[in-house]
């Protein structure tokens, strides 16, 4: 799968409403069938930068998502409202699900 993290700071005018203008994009990427996820957070050291999670299945699903028509779109409507170019780490994992981690494994609880 790929997996990308990106770091976004967004305008600290905008940061609150950040869920709200980037939901478009949000539900039309998980929508896509090459999504596995698409999952944002807020960092709680700095409250303008969001964290997004993504993977998608293969190259060519990743492909399909940035030829999208709603990622051309967020091209377009997001950069106004942030502070800096995201950063990102984008890579090939051989997986295609999260795996435990067993060093704060839980017991099973009943």
């Amino acid at each position: 799968m790929i997996f990308i993290t990106a770091k976004f700071r967004i305008l600290p005018e905008h940061a609150d409403r950040w869920p709200e203008i980037s939901a478009e994009f949000t539900e039309a990427t998980r929508a896509e069938p090459g999504c596995l996820w698409f999952d944002w957070s807020r960092s709680i050291d700095d409250p303008a930068e969001y964290v997004l999670v993504e993977a998608f299945r293969d190259d060519a699903a990743g492909a399909a998502h940035v030829q999208s028509a709603h990622f051309k779109q967020a091209q377009q409507t997001l950069p106004p409202y942030l502070l800096e170019t995201p950063r990102i780490v984008n890579t090939t994992v051989a997986q295609d699900d999260w795996s435990q981690l067993g060093e704060m494994a839980v017991p099973e609880r009943s």
